[in-house]
């Protein structure tokens, strides 16, 4: 028996010790207010999701952010409404709380509009089971709700006092406004000034685990106008003729698809047509054409999106694309415009330490620590405009799916999970010296 009791005592020495949760008092504090305010943060986001805030119903993006005012500041917060005509979008929601001016500066990137506009047939607000379903819901209204609940907790427990924190919500992340550098002129402003940028939208997974996000590619457009001779389709291909607009396009895209690819790019064609004549509307979403089956078209058209994981990249692209757009078949001529819309957010040493900061938040938790997410598993997003200043961090919003989509839900155990990581880790950054 002394032998068996020896050799027991021996395994369980052997194993691997299993982390415990390991909070402090004031972090238990913090956890439970998150657990007692939740109720208010799923009725909250009820609200939220009821009112449509579609990018382009300016009224219904404000309408949002009048919601959202009393929330902040009964939390403490200077709130203001910046409006954004002059970029034709709404506008956005700022929102300061003050500390004691020694810790990290801390900026929460969040938005209010949606992809879905007041003629979407995908409307309302309901629960079934552990789902909350309605447009917006995840992308970003869940995350906003997230976010005010994690503050919420901090304010009951103590602990937002000495934190200094902007909140920056947008109201045109899903189309941003023009020109873009007047648009994010706002959040720009408030990344030169933190140390930290927290993004509030979708937690993403992989695997069935919960993963951190530490980069996002940009989101650029390009726009192809191609010009050629006109005549009786009987003369294609011929000295005088040449090969006709519509040839060129073809050939520029195939080139395209056969010497663009690389490592973290992907590229698309998302909108294309020729002939007789062929025109965009105003915004570049819709294409009319006309011609004749036996006329040579003399326009092509066609307009895509090309997203890469850094600056030098964007920059690489571009530059061979232009060089392909060059090489025009006979009696044709093309340009290509390119707009470079979202900025990438590559992944650094800075945002790794703060993914490394939220794993220890995870096992004082007793939750799974995060690994990192593949880029190419993310769209772009707002707070690509702050990461050429300041560390940072995607994916502290609620997790669910069917994003951009009707049937639009998040998983209601997911709002307090996400709300006690971004509580904690925001208390502890807010206690870390500049």
């Amino acid at each position: 028996m002394i032998r068996f009791a020896a050799l027991a005592c021996a395994l369980l020495l052997a194993l691997p010790a299993i982390a415990q949760p390991a909070l402090a008092p004031a972090e238990r504090r913090i956890v439970a207010a998150v657990e007692a305010r939740n109720p208010d943060a799923v009725a909250l986001l009820g609200r939220l999701v009821e009112q449509n805030s579609g990018t382009y119903h300016h009224a219904g993006v404000a309408a949002v952010a009048q919601l959202l005012r009393p929330e902040f500041e009964a939390l403490g917060f200077k709130v203001e409404w910046k409006p954004m005509t002059q970029t034709g979008r709404a506008g956005h929601l700022l929102a300061t709380h003050a500390g004691n001016g020694q810790g990290k500066r801390m900026l929460l990137i969040g938005h209010l509009d949606t992809v879905f506009e007041p003629d979407s047939p995908f409307t309302g607000f309901r629960i079934e089971g552990n789902h909350a379903i309605g447009p917006g819901v995840g992308d970003d209204k869940g995350g906003v709700a997230v976010m005010l609940l994690a503050l919420r907790a901090l304010h009951e427990a103590g602990a937002l006092r000495d934190a200094d924190i902007t909140v920056v919500l947008t109201g045109d992340e899903e189309d941003v406004g023009q020109p873009v550098a007047q648009a994010r002129a706002d959040l720009v402003a408030a990344g030169k000034r933190a140390d930290v940028a927290l993004d509030f939208e979708n937690l993403s997974h992989a695997d069935g685990h919960d993963m951190g996000s530490i980069a996002r590619r940009s989101s650029n457009t390009w726009t192809l106008t191609v010009h050629g001779e006109t005549g009786h389709s009987s003369g294609i291909f011929s000295e005088s003729m040449g090969d006709g607009a519509e040839f060129e396009l073809a050939r520029i895209l195939t080139a395209f698809r056969s010497e663009l690819p690389e490592p973290n790019l992907t590229f698309n064609v998302g909108l294309l047509g020729g002939g007789e004549q062929a025109a965009f509307d105003a915004g570049k979403t819709r294409l009319t054409a006309s011609g004749k089956d036996n006329v040579v078209p003399p326009i092509a058209l066609a307009r895509g999106d090309f997203r890469t994981l850094s600056a030098a990249q964007t920059k690489r692209v571009g530059e061979k694309m232009r060089a392909i757009v060059s090489r025009h078949l006979p009696r044709t001529e093309a340009t290509l415009e390119i707009d470079e819309n979202y900025p990438p957010m590559a992944p650094t040493a800075g945002n790794r330490a703060l993914l490394a900061k939220l794993n220890a938040v995870n096992r004082d938790l007793g939750l799974e620590e995060m690994g990192e997410l593949d880029p190419l598993s993310r769209g772009a997003g707002d707070i690509s405009f702050v990461a050429a200043d300041v560390d940072g961090l995607v994916g502290l919003g609620a997790s669910g799916g069917n994003s951009h989509a009707d049937g639009e839900y998040i998983e209601l155990d997911s709002i307090p999970r996400q709300a006690k990581r971004a509580a904690l880790l925001i208390h502890r950054l807010a206690q870390a010296p500049r």
